[in-house]
């Protein structure tokens, strides 16, 4: 099934924010109310040809900022060698495992190469006892936790981008706007548009049971905060009852 278009008619919604009145959340209806889910493991291709079996974890997690990383690093503390694949053997774990610059000097995950297939440290492969997957991931079920504790914030983000902008009215007051939407290729960069498949506007990944905006309610939560959270939810829910054709995802099944 092919890729959708990235441009497309979407529906949004603007709401001040209940919990802060300097904040209007910016919302896309469209992907919210969307049938994606993450397929990995069920048919997820990868991003790259060349590593078809690592998802989106390739390229490794650039961190957000220091509390970011370190938050990470006190679940890192916790994997052992029977929940992470390449925990270092005979000592303590250091920051230099696991972090690396890129070109630009940013810090994020380090990646490994495996039979020519690469992807984030934390990335357990297919021969792993516990089965291909993130490390950081499998800790927090192990643990009771929702994964957005353990991994970076880009990890348990994607594919819902939320973006800031300060908008000036035209009485002088101004506001910052919270938007809420689908991390589609073009949220990657320019380097987006040569990813060789992408889940986002993927038809095969839309086939969840229930809308983005139930399954994703921790991300969201944690994302908005929950008196947002709880006012997005009641014009989701207008608008799966009222929305046309037009304000589908295209992606979704007719």
């Amino acid at each position: 099934m092919p890729e959708v278009d990235l441009v497309f008619p979407r529906a949004y919604v603007e709401f001040a924010d209940p919990a802060d009145e300097t904040q209007v959340l910016r919302c896309d209806l469209t992907w919210l109310t969307s049938s994606f889910m993450c397929i990995f493991g069920q048919g997820c291709q990868g991003i790259y040809d060349s590593s078809p079996d690592t998802g989106c974890c390739t390229l490794g997690a650039h961190f957000a900022d220091k509390a970011d990383e370190k938050r990470v690093a006190s679940y890192v503390d916790q994997l052992d060698a029977q929940t992470w694949q390449f925990k270092p053997e005979g000592r303590a774990v250091k920051k230099s495992d696991w972090i690396e610059k890129d070109d630009e000097g940013e810090r994020k995950t380090r990646t490994v190469e495996v039979d020519g297939q690469s992807a984030c440290i934390f990335h357990n492969r297919a021969d792993f006892p516990t089965g291909a997957g993130c490390a950081l991931h499998g800790l927090a079920l192990q643990q009771g936790r929702n994964p957005l504790e353990t991994k970076p914030d880009v990890c348990w983000q994607l594919p819902i981008r939320r973006t800031f902008r300060e908008v000036e009215r035209s009485d002088g007051t101004s506001y910052t706007e919270v938007s809420i939407g689908e991390y589609d290729r073009r949220g990657w960069g320019a380097g987006g548009h040569d990813l060789d498949w992408y889940c986002s506007g993927n038809t095969e990944a839309h086939v969840a049971l229930e809308p983005v905006y139930v399954t994703h309610e921790p991300e969201l939560t944690e994302l908005m905060g929950k008196a947002a959270y709880d006012e997005l939810v009641r014009h989701c829910e207008a608008h799966v009852r009222s929305r046309s054709a037009l304000a589908l995802h295209p992606a979704d099944p007719r």
